[in-house]
């Protein structure tokens, strides 16, 4: 397993963890996407750093290769001035400059491995990164789409509720509307077949209006007869003379 893949697991790790801890996932996945262009954005900056080392370094070998020549022509110019002193001096510069070159070159190789190295991982790991954030976008918009309904059935069900405490509501008006009815028609009856009696009217119910009626009449009858009688008896004698 690669520097990067180690990288990628443990970030993964976290972000679950992060993830299952969290309130409001769209800001969790944002804040993972700006931790990947931050880890992205730190290995560019590797890579430039070991462009610019590497660049370094060939500047340096190209001056210590200018040196090699240089003293390599002063030691056949010393050799051909019988000056062998001179031309051992400048091969033995010549010999430390070599050295110098060497390690140089190696260290120019392995910047050149490393460069590619990191250059991989950049590409790669930007890979990711786009395909992450198409996926952020795409679970940021199914969790809104989701908290949406969720909403939805939260407001629905609560509605339902309500019209279902509306209905008991309507239906126990509705049987206390028909025991109203009911109590009104049955005090009604009574009323009529003179069940009820009024203690500050004892005459008001249907059979004492009834008594008081028969006796009103028996009253008038008998002061009728008692009338007939009293003028039958005094008109006998005018109707006497006036048949004379």
């Amino acid at each position: 397993m690669g520097m990067l893949d180690r990288i990628g697991t443990l970030f993964k790790a976290k972000m679950n963890t992060f993830l299952e801890n969290s309130e409001n996932p769209t800001e969790t996945l944002d804040y993972s996407y700006e931790k990947q262009l931050e880890l992205l954005k730190k290995v560019k900056q590797g890579v430039v750093e070991v462009v610019t080392s590497k660049r370094r370094i060939e500047l340096q070998a190209g001056k210590v290769r200018e040196q090699v020549t240089t003293l390599e022509a002063q030691a056949a110019q010393a050799i051909n001035g019988g000056r062998d002193d001179l031309a051992r001096l400048a091969l033995e510069r010549k010999q430390v400059a070599v050295q110098q070159l060497e390690g140089l070159e190696r260290q120019q190789s392995d910047l050149e491995k490393e460069q590619q190295k990191l250059t991989l991982a950049e590409q790669r790991l930007s890979a990711k990164v786009n395909a992450f954030r198409t996926q952020k976008e795409t679970l940021k918009a199914q969790y809104t789409a989701a908290e949406a309904q969720v909403k939805i059935g939260e407001a629905v069900h609560g509605l339902s509720e309500e019209m279902a405490d509306l209905g008991m509501a309507v239906e126990r008006a509705e049987q206390k509307t028909e025991k109203m009815r009911a109590r009104a028609s049955a005090i009604d009856e009574l009323a009529d077949s003179g069940m009820l009696v009024d203690p500050t009217n004892p005459g008001g119910d249907a059979l004492s209006r009834e008594l008081a009626q028969l006796q009103g009449t028996r009253s008038v009858d008998d002061e009728l007869a008692k009338l007939k009688g009293q003028l039958g008896a005094g008109s006998a004698p005018k109707q006497l003379e006036g048949g004379r």
